[in-house]
C-alpha cells in the first residue's frame, strides 16, 4: 500500500467534494475525510445511498455533510455551476475534490462496441470531468492550498484488449488531469490523479466476477494516499498519477 502515515485531525475545517460518494471508494474517502476533521459534500445520484453515508457521518461524530443529488449522464454545465454557486454561497470555497465516479461500460471486442455504451462512458467519465472541474476550479482557487483528485486506472497509461471505452475514457483523465495541473503550477490549486489500484468493489466485480473478492484490499485499505492528496503535506505535488497499491 502507498505508504503514509495519516495524521489525527490532518483535514480539519478543509471542505471536500466527492462525486461517487455512496458507495465504494467514494463513500469510504467520504468516511475517512470525516473522521479526520473535513465537512464533506456527497454527490452521487442515488440519494438513499447518500442519506446512508450521512448518517454514518454524523453517528461517528463528524460534521453534518451536504447531499448534492445529481446524475452525471444528464447532468448540464449550468448543472455544475449552479452547484458550485451554492457552494461558494453557504461556505465560501473549497478546499478539495475527489472525482471519483466513473462507469465501466460493457467489455467487450473493439469491433463490438456499440455506440450507445461508447457515448455513455465518454459522458460520465470524461464529459462530466470536464464540466465539474471546470465549475469547481473557481471555487478551490478561493481556497488557501486545494487539491483537485481524478481516478485513474492502470488501463489508463496502457490499453487493454477488451477494455475499450472505459480505458480510453481514463487516458483521457490523465491527460485532462495534465492540462490542469500545467496551468495552476505555482499557484494554490494542484491537480493528481489515483490509481486504486484492484480493490474490492462493485465495479471490480462486474469486470472479474470469477475473482475472489477477499483477496482483494477494500476500500479503507488504499485510504492513505486519499487522504495524503488531500492533505498539506502533498502541497508540491502535482500533475502526478499515484498508485494507491
Amino acid at each position: 500500500m502507498f505508504a503514509y502515515q495519516i495524521k489525527e485531525k490532518c483535514l480539519e475545517n478543509k471542505t471536500i467534494l466527492i462525486t461517487g460518494a455512496g458507495d465504494g471508494i467514494g463513500r469510504q474517502a467520504a468516511l475517512t475525510y470525516a473522521q479526520l476533521g473535513a465537512t464533506i459534500i456527497l454527490l452521487g445520484k442515488t440519494v438513499k445511498k447518500l442519506e446512508a453515508v450521512y448518517d454514518e457521518i454524523v453517528t461517528q461524530g463528524g460534521a453534518e455533510p451536504a447531499i448534492v443529488p445529481l446524475d452525471m449522464q444528464g447532468a448540464t454545465k449550468q448543472n455544475y455551476l449552479d452547484m458550485v454557486a451554492t457552494i461558494e454561497s453557504q461556505i465560501g470555497s473549497l478546499d478539495g475534490a475527489l472525482l471519483n465516479a466513473s462507469i465501466l461500460g460493457e467489455l467487450s471486442p473493439f469491433t463490438h462496441i456499440q455506440e450507445k455504451t461508447w457515448n455513455e462512458v465518454m459522458q460520465v467519465n470524461v464529459n462530466a470531468q470536464f464540466l465539474l472541474a471546470q465549475a469547481l476550479i473557481p471555487a478551490m482557487q478561493k481556497a488557501q492550498n486545494a487539491s483537485l483528485v481524478f481516478t485513474t486506472s492502470g488501463v489508463g497509461h496502457k490499453g487493454r484488449a477488451f477494455w475499450g471505452p472505459y480505458s480510453v475514457s481514463k487516458f483521457a483523465t490523465e491527460g485532462l488531469m495534465q492540462v490542469i495541473a500545467d496551468e495552476y503550477d505555482e499557484s494554490n490549486l494542484r491537480c493528481n490523479a489515483i490509481n486504486p489500484g484492484a480493490t474490492r468493489t462493485k465495479m471490480r466485480a462486474t469486470a472479474f466476477p470469477g475473482e475472489k473478492a477477499e483477496n482483494l484490499p477494500t476500500p479503507e485499505d488504499i485510504m492513505p494516499l486519499y487522504v495524503y492528496l488531500m492533505s498539506d503535506d502533498s502541497f508540491n505535488v502535482n500533475g502526478q498519477v499515484l498508485h494507491a497499491q
